[in-house]
């Protein structure tokens, strides 16, 4: 019969490992696009101010 020790260390080892190379979760997609970004202070002088926005599909 091995020695317990040994197999003690073995088994930690292989659940240290196993534990460390399972993949993350991947993250949850976020269904709200981001807001569009505003024309700065320069671009609303050159250009004057943009169109308004058109309403959204739904």
């Amino acid at each position: 019969m091995p020695s317990l020790k040994p197999v003690i260390c073995a088994s930690l080892l292989a659940l240290t490992l196993a534990a460390c190379s399972t993949a993350p979760a991947a993250p949850a997609l976020d269904p709200v696009p981001p807001p569009a970004p505003r024309p700065d202070a320069k671009t609303q002088l050159e250009y004057g101010n943009p169109p308004p926005l058109r309403p959204g599909r739904y």
